[in-house]
């Protein structure tokens, strides 16, 4: 194992963290808040990552398969730590864990808090929650579009294919990061127009931006989105996270010239018909049990569906009250997730489309034994060891999530705080059902062994669980 372009890579994105503190750092000095800590937090941060760097750097480095599984667990491992940071030294007077959770929910844009008053918080702290969730956002995008296919994990193998399709336009896979940055960072700004336009104050409208894209859910507001009360603004929301939820590889190749890219991917027309089917079977359901106006059902219908199967975790409206359907159906949409290649979060469609073509196959051989037919995804065969990856994915994914529910359950919570608990966590969608860990509760008064629980599975769920699984494979460390 190599570790010194490891931990030389690991010193350089500290360096860009202590960076991107900056404008929170000022926030709280123009403010005359706790800027002195932070500043602090920032300094002991670009120290420990600039001296990282400059130990570890050689003129050539040699990357291997466990040297890229090792750095992407690390990464995300580091950045949650220094990130935890700012809210333990702040004058939010919350403990390491709390810390530690709430900053581990805003990297993996999992969106679960544990602070309360957010109405009165400086500025600083909340635009360094936002932050994490947009950096988190893009370092997903980066992740599962770059590194993941070259891992042949959970199936984005698929997805190595798409990357050169675009490198016949763009060669080098920094210009397609770069390029896919610029998308996000238009993305975000168009937003939080859109929002300011809508009514947002600036401060506001840049910070759901921010979330938004990066489907995270974290507000400035303890009420979520539902603090604004306003039609206009969750109509807004619900258009750009469905924008974010959709692959970014696919925007670059719209600009680049292939306008119908999106609308001919197999992955979009599945999430949008079964958003659709969501969308329309809620607000039936809140027109005939509760004798909402169409429009109103269609409004909170919209706004809750799409935020739940993205796992951005917004709320308009406490959805827990909703009835024993709503909870049902908002618990399976925790689970599925968007597209491949975006900021969402879940299973991902199109492991559910391979699942489909797979068990399709396996019917249509049982009843011709003789017939030779393989799976078919985006009009392209399947290869053997995607579908055993896809397959190991839902595996491992319903055994992290009965693991994670029992644990759960041994830290005092009931059967349905500890189920929609872990399938938030797993999921990376933020809130659960139920009244205390629900849209209109936080996580605060969870015991800190269920908090520690919650942030391990935060971590699996948004590093598509066997980039971490694999490393406790006891061949994974020999040479």
């Amino acid at each position: 194992m190599h570790f010194r372009p490891i931990f030389f890579s690991l010193g350089i994105l500290l360096t860009i963290l202590a960076v991107v503190m900056l404008p929170s750092v000022l926030l709280e000095f123009f403010d005359n808040k706790n800027w002195k800590s932070f500043a602090s937090v920032q300094a002991l941060t670009a120290f420990c990552g600039a001296l990282t760097a400059l130990a570890n750097y050689e003129k050539k480095f040699t990357f291997r398969i466990r040297e890229a599984f090792l750095m992407t667990n690390l990464i995300w491992i580091v950045v949650g730590l220094f990130g935890a940071l700012p809210f333990y030294f702040s004058d939010t007077d919350i403990s390491f864990t709390d810390a530690l959770f709430e900053a581990i929910s805003g990297v993996t844009t999992t969106g679960a808090t544990v602070l309360t008053g957010l109405d009165d918080m400086s500025r600083g702290l909340l635009l360094w929650r936002s932050m994490l969730q947009w950096l988190g956002g893009i370092g997903i995008i980066v992740m599962a579009l770059s590194v993941l296919p070259l891992l042949n994990v959970g199936g984005m193998q698929l997805f190595k294919t798409e990357a050169m399709d675009v490198e016949k336009v763009l060669p080098s896979a920094a210009q397609i990061a770069a390029s896919i940055g610029t998308i996000y960072v238009m993305l975000t700004a168009i937003c939080a127009a859109c929002y300011a336009l809508g009514g947002m104050t600036r401060f506001d409208a840049i910070n759901h931006a921010m979330t938004t894209i990066a489907t995270g859910g974290f507000s400035t507001h303890d009420q979520s989105m539902g603090y604004f009360d306003s039609a206009r603004l969750d109509y807004t929301a619900t258009f750009f996270i469905l924008l974010s939820s959709l692959p970014f590889m696919l925007y670059l190749r719209a600009i680049r010239g292939n306008l119908l890219a999106i609308f001919r991917d197999s992955q979009v027309q599945w999430f949008l018909s079964i958003v659709g089917l969501a969308i329309l079977s809620l607000m039936f359901y809140l027109t005939l049990t509760f004798n909402a106006p169409l429009g109103s059902a269609f409004r909170y219908a919209s706004f809750n569906a799409v935020s739940v199967i993205t796992g951005t975790g917004y709320a308009t409206t406490d959805y827990s009250a909703w009835g024993g359907f709503a909870k049902g159906l908002f618990f399976f949409l925790m689970c599925i997730g968007g597209c491949a290649g975006s900021t969402t979060c879940g299973i991902k469609i199109f492991r559910f489309q391979i699942l489909y073509a797979v068990s399709h196959v396996q019917i249509t051989t049982l009843v011709k034994p003789h017939a030779s037919i393989r799976p078919y995804y985006n009009n392209q065969p399947v290869s053997q060891d995607v579908q055993m990856s896809v397959m190991s994915f839902f595996f491992l994914f319903a055994l992290s999530f009965t693991i994670t529910a029992l644990l759960l359950q041994m830290t005092g919570l009931n059967f349905l705080d500890s189920m929609s608990c872990a399938v938030t966590a797993i999921s990376n969608v933020g809130p659960a059902l139920g009244e205390t860990f629900g849209p209109a509760g936080t996580f605060t008064d969870m015991t800190q062994a269920g908090k520690w629980v919650m942030s391990i599975a935060m971590m699996f769920g948004r590093l598509e669980l066997f980039t971490l699984l694999v490393m406790l494979s006891p061949h994974f460390w020999r040479h």
